[in-house]
């Protein structure tokens, strides 16, 4: 294979999936001994090491328009559009880093794949809805057209593909990958209640006023159980105005201690005892693999793709209705301690099997090799015109 280069609109933003999960798989693409760069907007976070060419660009703002203009990414990406052995890698929609590789595509030599990481499902597409529909017609179709393959991280974002007009395209549906942490990493003092965790950006898709409504109809019967919010502040202010709704309603035991990463992040999956994410819409949620990863059973809604969690017997996968969620968690927090930590090792066991970044690396290499040479279509690839 020759060489692979990612663009995706920025990485700073550790709370946000496609800031782990892009470099992450750049790094693991290039430890299997790869060619691969990675290509975002300024600024880059601080203080991070890579084991791969990460290129940075300024972007260029419109008057109260926030689109990652960047003649100089467009510039580079023409560059590398040249070659006949390249192959761009694009990931998310919607902003102009996620336009530009259609014109380089357009010159006919380079390969492009595309990820939509979760732009694609009906709840985001109703979100800013005017400007995601002036992008379409501007230069974000004519990118989707130019695809020689899609990259779905679950069936259901398979899915949200075809139904936008792709069905003739090839879609490869290969999950994100997982890091796992030493299993105990980061334990400090005992904890003095059992702990009911969210974790992840504070956001209105995430459902963490539904969380909030279901613990409050709950916590009264469940006093040696308290809930955990961990996250961010974003610009829209939803933090505090979760912070509000809990303190007007008076929920009791509910606290939110702010944004944690790294060590602190896996400290605070360890010392839950249920991970719940009562969430609108997820292309793949990273928070719920890192959960199983620290043996944390979990309640996932049906607007993120884990249907395996009852089927490997570590969680629930419910309706993303209130009463669905309130009757999972009230069953989670009945059952015995011992009960839960079974499941969360069922779990853990899960995805050190199938979620593992070297394997995930290995079968999109795969794909990117199929599509510089041919041969055998891979078999995580479905091609339409190869249906019966």
């Amino acid at each position: 294979m020759a060489s692979v280069h990612h663009i995706v609109p920025r990485i700073e933003a550790q709370a946000s999936g496609p800031s782990y999960s892009v470099p992450r798989l750049c790094e693991a693409v290039a430890i299997g001994g790869k060619e691969v760069s990675l290509h975002v907007l300024d600024p880059l976070p601080a203080g991070r090491q890579y084991l791969f060419p990460v290129s940075n660009y300024p972007a260029r703002a419109l008057p109260s328009l926030r689109l990652g203009r960047s003649p100089e990414l467009k510039k580079a990406l023409l560059e590398i559009g040249r070659s006949k052995d390249a192959i761009l890698h694009n990931h998310s929609l919607w902003m102009m880093p996620n336009i530009y590789p259609a014109a380089a595509r357009k010159q006919g030599r380079c390969k492009l794949v595309s990820s939509p990481r979760g732009t694609m499902s009906p709840w985001a597409r109703v979100r800013s809805r005017w400007k995601k529909m002036a992008m379409w017609h501007f230069g974000q179709r004519a990118m989707l057209e130019a695809c020689d393959l899609f990259h779905a991280t679950s069936s259901g974002e398979a899915e949200e593909i075809r139904e936008m007009g792709f069905e003739s395209k090839p879609i490869a549906t290969i999950p994100n990958g997982v890091d796992l942490p030493p299993l105990g990493a980061g334990i400090g003092e005992a904890k003095a209640k059992r702990r009911i965790v969210f974790l992840s950006r504070i956001h209105p898709k995430k459902g963490v006023d539904v969380l909030l409504r279901c613990w409050k109809r709950i916590a009264d019967d469940n006093q040696d159980w308290e809930l955990l919010i961990y996250g961010p502040e974003n610009r829209d202010g939803y933090r505090a105005k979760m912070k509000t709704l809990a303190e007007t309603e008076e929920i009791p035991r509910v606290s939110f201690p702010g944004a944690v990463y790294d060590d602190a992040k896996w400290e605070a999956l360890f010392k839950a005892d249920l991970f719940v994410l009562p969430t609108h819409s997820e292309n793949f949620g990273v928070a719920v693999a890192e959960a199983l990863s620290c043996r944390t059973p979990c309640i996932v809604t049906k607007g993120a793709p884990w249907s395996g969690l009852p089927s490997h017997d570590c969680g629930w996968w419910v309706n993303n209705a209130e009463a669905a969620i309130e009757a999972a968690m009230r069953e989670a927090v009945a059952l015995p301690p011992e009960r839960l930590e079974e499941m969360g090792s069922k779990g853990r066991d899960w995805m050190e099997r199938s979620f593992s970044w070297n394997e995930i690396a290995e079968r999109m290499v795969k794909c990117y090799e199929w599509l510089l040479h041919g041969g055998r279509v891979p078999d995580d690839v479905e091609v339409e015109s190869l249906k019966s």
